[in-house]
């Protein structure tokens, strides 16, 4: 996948996204912990995919990449650049290099705008194009997201939902970014418009040289679209590494078991159906330990008392937990 020693887009350390709640008139603050302090790289050129349940913080993570969201605590630094620590008008300029595609792509355009305004709205606030400029830029990133020059006067509500992530994706593209952030692009679309849209990000990840975050709870998309993976629990990354370790040798029972859960379509064939029992945990009172414990075939007490250090598995594959899975086997 890379010649030589693969350049680091992203530095993620330490970073932690706290909300704190007011739960009522008369009760103390208390704060929920949708990101736990994690530590990760982005590679240049790779899409670095993340999984798990819902609530685990996966679109937390993506919001405050992008400083969306403030961090509570923590550095993301951009090739040479602490992104934290860029003011306003900095952080401004730095826009352009690193944008979103949200999971639904209805409500994220403007009901009462053209196609036009929406896509060209971005060039208008960083770049100050001319509007014949602006038209053609536009007019070129439609036709590349499979759309047409006409479609540039149509709303949002005249399309299909395929299409509407396309425009979706066209806003983000037409500023011509380093770094995408994908949030579940095709989990309200039909299965048979979601592998259309799948592989026209592909091609455009590889016509555009884009660095991607895949956000999904869906782990045939991943296997499908990703190069690195993380599986998220609770606001923390469980297991991490190049995608063929962790489908082949999942080290983290969270992994195993999310792995089971995804249908093989040979109906024949007989798998250990094996699923997470039980829902996930409050963020707010975290379990003491393993985040996991609570639900883990394989808990032990020693599980129950002491959170586990993210150790190493294998070469770029570690995982938060006191006895892996690779050493059972």
């Amino acid at each position: 996948m890379h010649n030589g020693t693969p350049e680091k887009l992203i530095q993620v350390r330490g970073l932690k996204q706290y909300f704190p709640i007011k739960q009522g008139f008369f009760s103390s603050t208390k704060t929920v912990k949708a990101i736990d302090n994690i530590s990760f790289d982005i590679f240049k050129g790779a899409t670095f995919g993340v999984v798990g349940e819902s609530g685990s913080g996966k679109t937390t993570l993506g919001r405050t990449l992008l400083r969306l969201v403030e961090p509570t605590a923590g550095t993301i630094q951009y090739l040479t650049t602490d992104f934290t620590k860029l003011g306003r008008k900095e952080l401004l300029k730095f826009r352009p290099k690193m944008q979103m595609v949200s999971q639904d792509p209805y409500n994220s355009l403007h009901p009462r705008k053209l196609v036009k305004s929406i896509i060209s709205e971005g060039l208008k606030i960083h770049f100050n194009l001319p509007a014949d400029v602006a038209y053609v830029r536009v007019k070129e990133i439609l036709e590349k997201v499979g759309l047409k020059e006409e479609h540039m006067f149509r709303y949002p509500h005249e399309f299909s939902g395929g299409q509407r992530q396309r425009i979706s994706v066209a806003r983000s593209l037409v500023l011509k970014p380093e770094f995408l952030v994908l949030d579940e692009p095709t989990s309200a679309l039909d299965v048979s418009v979601q592998a259309v849209i799948l592989q026209m990000i592909k091609d455009l990840k590889r016509d555009y040289h884009l660095t991607y975050l895949f956000i999904t709870h869906d782990l045939s998309v991943i296997d499908y679209i990703a190069d690195y993976v993380a599986v998220m629990y609770l606001g923390q990354i469980m297991e991490i590494g190049p995608k063929r370790h962790i489908f082949n040798a999942p080290a983290f029972p969270y992994t195993k078991l999310l792995l089971n859960s995804v249908p093989h379509p040979d109906p024949q064939k007989k798998r250990n159906r094996e699923i997470p029992k039980g829902e996930i945990p409050s963020p707010i009172n975290p379990p003491p330990g393993c985040r996991f414990h609570t639900r883990c075939p394989y808990v032990q007490d020693l599980c129950r008392k002491l959170e586990p250090d993210m150790i190493k598995i294998d070469a770029e594959h570690f995982a938060k937990c006191h006895f892996p899975l690779i050493n059972r086997q």
